[in-house]
């Protein structure tokens, strides 16, 4: 157990937080299932073809289905005989050697190696719906033969997708069209989030002095919910232990549909019934050293239910007091109850551990410009919202209470209304003058950093 005595780099919780999940096991799910599933799944294996695609000659466009050997090579127009009628789906017929009236995704004749458009031929267009009438039809050879050859996209074998990319909508019909039914996907990982503060409020509900809405509840179920995970938003514990010992236990069983705020409103919660089995539990609030720190007393106490405990004082401005911990096997980040040090936080440490949990590779910092240049407090990675120019560029995001009456600080949650990206200065650094370039963490989602 880390005491937090001495600072740790943000690297190093980094990779304090990844070490405590892995990526979740792979299982078969249906394709007509993943169509209509929110996003996050990812491949748990490699996927390959089982199928030619398409899996015969077929029209590239409406026209007549020709032999090029029938047509002069010079481009003169030759007229042909219609020897049949050729739609999607329709049986196939075996017809003489001619011109064949086809339409768009039809088969074309095992003779007819090219296919003509019907604009370019005397007919000019085909009738939705009608006969076929023609009995002649005068067309030329053109540049290309219109023709999509049996497996020239896809040859069963083919690479579809690699094990932790992103099923996406495009991936699910090429897996269709090359014979499959099923993905090996990775579920959504399943995050409980939580604020703890007797002075949080559900919000709608009136204010009175001392208390505030409980908005990191929704901070974090947001984000988790953004960055791919199925989200059970607990709302607000009061800083009590033992109620916090105890929505711990009842979220992690899954016993309760619901959970309770401070003020007794209730709080659904947004996983589907049954769905629990968390992957990964993340408070705000409560890990620093105060009367109140509810957190810290939970993780400071013997308790059979608790294991690897690590609070640590992260070398980052702002979210110096960051806490790890296991409740009841599960991982638990604890983050600070500050807005924006709960809203970093999230950025760099839980989004990449969804990202582990769903398989995917975690987001990397990009270098960018500065526009401009502001100061940075030496000894932390100091932590920057910042937004993208059209240039490239990124200057800081400012609050609109900063356009009025000049900074307010990190407590400022407006700051990040403006944010795209968060800049990470590093520690060394007193000031970012413009032109340096200056690490991004895109706000883009999934988060991530490793």
């Amino acid at each position: 157990m880390s005491t937090g005595s001495t600072l740790r780099s943000l690297a190093e919780h980094v990779g304090a937080v990844l070490a405590r999940v892995e990526p979740l096991p792979a299982q078969e799910a249906a394709l007509a299932d993943l169509a209509l599933e929110p996003p996050g799944r990812t491949l748990g294996a490699d996927v390959r073809a089982a199928a030619l695609v398409p899996p015969f000659d077929a029209a590239a466009m409406d026209g007549y289905a020709v032999r090029l050997a029938d047509l002069p090579a010079d481009g003169a127009p030759a007229t042909l005989r219609v020897v049949g009628d050729r739609r999607p789906g329709s049986p196939v017929a075996a017809e003489p050697v001619g011109a064949v009236r086809i339409m768009t995704g039809a088969p074309v004749p095992a003779w007819a190696d090219a296919v003509v458009p019907v604009e370019r031929t005397s007919t000019g267009r085909f009738v939705a719906g009608g006969p076929t009438s023609e009995l002649e039809v005068t067309l030329a050879r053109q540049d290309r033969a219109h023709v999509r050859r049996r497996g020239e996209d896809v040859r069963p074998g083919d690479l579809l997708g690699r094990a932790g990319d992103a099923v996406t909508p495009a991936l699910v019909a090429v897996a269709a069209s090359a014979g499959l039914a099923t993905l090996p996907v990775r579920r959504r990982p399943r995050v409980a989030v939580l604020s703890t503060g007797s002075e949080l409020v559900a919000t709608g509900t009136p204010v009175s002095p001392g208390r505030i809405p409980d908005s990191n509840s929704l901070l974090l179920a947001s984000l988790a919910r953004a960055a791919g995970a199925d989200v059970v938003r607990v709302g607000a514990v009061p800083d009590d232990a033992e109620a916090l010992r105890a929505t711990l236990d009842s979220v992690v069983s899954g016993r309760s549909a619901h959970q309770t705020s401070t003020d007794g409103a209730t709080l659904p919660r947004t996983a589907p019934e049954g769905a629990l089995g968390l992957d990964l539990l993340v408070t705000t609030g409560g890990v620093s050293a105060g009367a109140s720190d509810v957190v810290r007393a939970v993780l400071d106490a013997a308790d059979e239910r608790l294991s690897d405990v690590d609070v640590a004082a992260v070398a980052l401005r702002p979210g110096r007091p960051q806490a790890l911990a296991r409740w009841r096997g599960v991982p638990w980040v604890a983050l600070p109850g500050n807005p924006v040090s709960a809203f970093v936080s999230f950025a760099l440490f839980v989004g990449p551990a969804v990202a582990v949990l769903a398989g995917r590779e975690p987001r990397r910092a990009v270098p960018r410009p500065a526009a401009g240049a502001w100061p940075s407090p030496p000894g932390r990675t100091h932590v920057v919202p910042v937004r993208t120019l059209p240039s490239g560029e990124v200057e800081r995001a400012v609050a609109p209470a900063d356009e009025r009456r000049g900074a307010v600080g990190g407590h400022a949650t407006s700051t990040l209304l403006g944010a795209d990206g968060l800049a990470l200065v590093p520690p060394d650094i007193e000031k970012v003058e413009a032109g340096d370039l200056v690490d991004v963490l895109p706000l883009d989602l999934p988060f991530g950093l490793h």
